[in-house]
Order: structure tokens, then C-alpha cells, then sequence
């Protein structure tokens, strides 16, 4: 899962508290990535990738016969 804040996907940056912006992605996430895109010394781009972990399933025995 994806979300992007930036010009032309939500927010415009220019007009809000960038820094509030990515304390609230950290925040929301349990496993993933902000990344944070700088353009001529200017936040841009606010991107957060969500990782979903899953249980591993319990180990199997196979036989071959």
C-alpha cells in the first residue's frame, strides 16, 4: 500500500506543516517507509509504502514415497 502528499496527490505542501505531515505517516504505520523528496531545498513529496507482515505458517513435514 501506497499514499503520496504532494502536489497532485493531496495536500499541497507549500501551505502546510510538512514535519505534522510525516509525524502522522510514522504514526499511522506498524511496518513501512516514508520517504521524503526534496526538490531546490523544498519539500515536494511525502511518500509512505505500508508492509503488511503475515504469520509464517507453522513448518510441514513432507514425504516423498
Amino acid at each position: 500500500m501506497s499514499e503520496t502528499h504532494g502536489k497532485n496527490g493531496g495536500q499541497d505542501l507549500n501551505n502546510t506543516n510538512w514535519l505534522e505531515i510525516v509525524r502522522e505517516q510514522v504514526g499511522s504505520l506498524k511496518y513501512g517507509v516514508v520517504e521524503i523528496v526534496v526538490h531546490d531545498s523544498q519539500v515536494t513529496q511525502i511518500e509512505k509504502t505500508e508492509r503488511l507482515r503475515l504469520d509464517k505458517p507453522a513448518s510441514r513435514t513432507f514425504t516423498r514415497g
